[in-house]
């Protein structure tokens, strides 16, 4: 249901004066009236950081994985990530904030090369860029908040963050949770800060900012965009479209709950997560079949499609936002079909030029194109990913075809034979991250994303392999 002004009102008051009581003394943990002074404290807080040892850093960043995983915080910030912004499941915000804080790399990814020869001694290092901006999505507020905090304060850094204002009061809140545990620990005043009311305007004056000397957006193709005509360094993790193709090889009893489960993880709110299937005719029907057995909902009335395509998207060219990360509960109600909370996903054949194809709505719905061969698949697999080159899924046991997907398609995440959550270490291998820079190329970012490479070179000494 969409909140008027005085609802998202009352929800930020009982935010800003929750449960514990911060002082109120001129640093306000991080929360500045404007943009010019977030952005002037958080570089005084910067040059002191610089005095501060790795092992420091490494115990900040275990106080911020604190924060996060006490389950009183956990809870609170999870349901009113929901409630405020209207999107997504709690209970799988919780998984995605601990997922964000637990596995989130440190200062353990700051890894050192050494050259060592004849000529002497060279050491290659990750080094600080310094102060930070970075624009936070209403759709993953505080899973990138807090994975962004970790990589850029184990990189020696400190954070500017400009939050969407749909998420602005759980934002704040986060931020002061985690300046007060800072803080505790020793930390300087200010690593994280943020401005009491984001805008547009904040985050232009941010991104023009000469002191911040890296930018980076979750969000988007428009902020990516702007983020990258800045002339700054920028890190850009924009939209993306996720095909999973699934062939007569697969098993597609397990493919089918895996396509259920990656599809309504957060009501498909992140943007890893399936957003159109496309598979072989040969088993489409089977598939079809399975997905309903592990929760899919399937409509095949055309005229209650057609409502559908109306109802949730403007024109069949871009998703209406009230209904972007809802469930497809709440979506099937509007139509006037009634189901349960064991329905997750909505389920559509359709051509391949449908919107529900084409667009990625980040709703739970989910449309089935069905091919001739896995061949035709893969090829139309590319062409529905729209060369954002993020995530992408195959169900299929025939390694020569997931080898010629994983080339063809060119996505960040490739998951094979199994759901997309996987990709960002839930259930599969890796770390994780919510800023995957498909556009700009860093892949799925880490503390080495945010910083500078430098070379240190000791000349004619310090090698200690021959006797000259």
């Amino acid at each position: 249901m969409k909140m008027d002004n005085n609802t998202i009102e009352a929800i930020i008051r009982r935010v800003l004066s929750d449960q514990e009581q911060f002082n109120t003394d001129e640093y306000g943990y991080g929360i500045f009236d404007t943009m010019d002074e977030a952005i002037e404290a958080s570089a005084a807080a910067q040059k002191e950081y610089m005095r501060h040892s790795l092992a420091d850093r490494q115990k900040y960043i275990e106080g911020i994985r604190e924060v996060v995983c006490d389950e009183k915080n956990l809870t609170y910030m999870s349901k009113l990530a929901v409630e405020e912004s209207g999107m997504g499941k709690y209970e799988h915000k919780k998984i995605k904030n601990v997922l964000a804080a637990r596995k989130s790399p440190g200062i353990e990814d700051l890894t050192t090369q050494a050259m060592a020869g004849d000529d002497g001694l060279t050491l290659v290092e990750y080094c600080p860029f310094g102060v930070i901006g970075a624009i936070a999505p209403t759709t993953n507020p505080t899973e990138t908040i807090i994975c962004n905090s970790i990589g850029m304060l184990a990189g020696g850094n400190t954070v500017v963050f400009s939050p969407h204002p749909r998420s602005k009061g759980v934002s704040i809140w986060l931020i002061k949770k985690l300046n007060a545990r800072l803080e505790e620990l020793g930390a300087p005043r200010n690593l994280i800060v943020t401005v009491k009311e984001p805008s547009i305007d904040n985050t232009n004056i941010m991104m023009q900012h000469p002191k911040i000397r890296m930018l980076v957006a979750t969000g988007g193709p428009g902020i990516v965009k702007a983020v990258m005509s800045t002339g700054k360094k920028a890190i850009g993790a924009g939209a993306g479209n996720p095909p999973v193709v699934v062939d007569e090889t697969a098993n597609i009893e397990k493919a089918a709950k895996d396509i259920v489960d990656g599809c309504s993880f957060d009501n498909n709110l992140p943007c890893i997560a399936e957003k159109e299937v496309v598979a072989v005719e040969q088993i489409a029907d089977y598939l079809i079949a399975n997905m309903k057995n592990n929760g899919a909902y399937e409509i095949k009335d055309p005229k209650v499609i057609q409502q559908l395509v109306e109802l949730v998207t403007k024109d069949g060219k871009k998703p209406v936002t009230v209904f972007v990360g809802k469930s497809a509960q709440y979506i099937l109600g509007q139509v006037g079909i009634q189901v349960g909370p064991e329905v997750k996903v909505i389920l559509v054949e359709a051509p391949k030029d449908h919107p529900f194809v084409q667009v990625e709505l980040m709703m739970p719905i989910l449309p089935v194109v069905r091919v001739a061969n896995v061949d035709e698949a893969i090829d139309f697999a590319v062409e529905a990913e729209h060369g954002n080159r993020h995530t992408a899924m195959m169900h299929s046991r025939n390694v020569d075809k997931l080898t010629r997907m994983a080339k063809e398609i060119e996505t960040t995440i490739f998951v094979k034979n199994g759901p997309s959550y996987a990709g960002i270490g839930v259930g599969g291998m890796g770390h994780t991250t919510f800023t995957i820079a498909g556009p700009t190329g860093e892949g799925l970012t880490s503390a080495k994303s945010f910083c500078r490479i430098r070379r240190c070179v000791m000349k004619d000494a310090f090698h200690i392999r021959d006797k000259q």
